[in-house]
């Protein structure tokens, strides 16, 4: 791929940071409650879960066939501090905090820890209109939010700039 990319692009594809931290999954039978008065929350003051959310309540696809299942995602500092360390340990202190700040959680039928090495950019790609073009012939374009922001609007702005890119070629 750098034989198609000048020296200025591998320079800012290269400056782009990402943020690591790992999600887990709780998995349920059908028919288990969650007995909480929400479908996502953000948690402001512990070290290693920063969001959880009740996934199907989240998506409003609550149904008696499909189980619920729970999400937790961890602070960038934890995930950071943990990411080469064993997932199995690292699901152990995922899910003793999280048992501290929902209790009344019952015990899943599966849970699924999954590190997230390139989680959200904590640094684009410096003066990015959404994408870069790699090459012409053939087209080559890279976009995403390595060309923004981690956000729903960052997402949507690098969609809308590759489809602009695009254009002329078709």
């Amino acid at each position: 791929l750098f034989t198609v990319i000048n020296e200025s692009q591998k320079q800012q594809l290269e400056s782009v940071s990402y943020s690591s931290r790992y999600a887990l999954g709780l998995f349920y039978e059908a028919g288990t409650g969650i007995a909480v008065p929400w479908a996502a929350r953000y948690i402001a003051d512990n070290p290693c879960v920063c969001f959880i959310s009740i996934d199907n309540k989240k998506r409003n696809i609550e149904s008696p066939e499909i189980g619920p299942s729970v999400v937790v995602h961890t602070t960038v500092a934890f995930g950071s501090e943990h990411l080469d360390s064993d997932p199995e340990e690292v699901q152990q202190i995922i899910l003793s905090h999280l048992q501290r700040i929902v209790p009344s959680l019952p015990k899943p039928s599966s849970i699924k820890c999954q590190r997230w090495r390139y989680s959200q950019v904590t640094r684009a790609v410096p003066n990015c209109p959404g994408q870069m073009i790699l090459h012409t012939q053939p087209l080559l374009i890279c976009g995403g939010d390595g060309f923004t922001r981690s956000n729903f609007d960052g997402c949507i702005e690098s969609a809308m700039s590759l489809a602009e890119a695009v254009k002329p070629h078709l």
